[in-house]
């Protein structure tokens, strides 16, 4: 189901909880919503639904992802960028990584390891961001 997006930097900017099985809907909800916007967003956060849960999806090239407590294990290639996110307004600079190694449950609940390069690592970093109650 294609929910609201959260604009409360106060909700925002809270850590959220580990996800679980029953946290699985949220997300279906979160690729609901994140393909109602694909004109605009690359990636969501739990969060950004009203739900303080640590699941994020993604376009993977192409393909929408999710991933459920994900952890970024190992990261480098340190560069500035700007970025833009549906929670706020205008583009602000920060910093990421063009390679990062991620630890994740899958919608099966399956642990995996996977390194991610580029646009797709620096749209994860965000969104793990969004998890930790970090905001650009």
């Amino acid at each position: 189901m294609v929910k609201e997006i959260v604009k409360d930097p106060i909700f925002l900017g809270q850590k959220s909880r580990a996800a679980t099985a029953e946290d699985l809907p949220i997300a279906q909800d979160l690729l609901d919503t994140l393909a109602a916007h694909r004109d605009g967003c690359v990636g969501m956060a739990a969060n950004m639904i009203g739900q303080a849960v640590r699941i994020i999806v993604f376009d993977n090239a192409g393909t929408a992802m999710a991933m459920l407590n994900p952890e970024i294990v190992k990261a480098s290639g340190l560069y500035e960028t700007e970025e833009g996110c549906l929670s706020l307004e205008g583009v602000r600079k920060t910093k990421r990584y063009r390679s990062i190694k991620v630890q994740y449950q899958n919608e099966n609940l399956q642990t995996r390891l996977k390194t991610f390069t580029g646009w797709t690592a620096q749209i994860i970093q965000h969104e793990i961001d969004h998890c930790n109650g970090i905001l650009i």
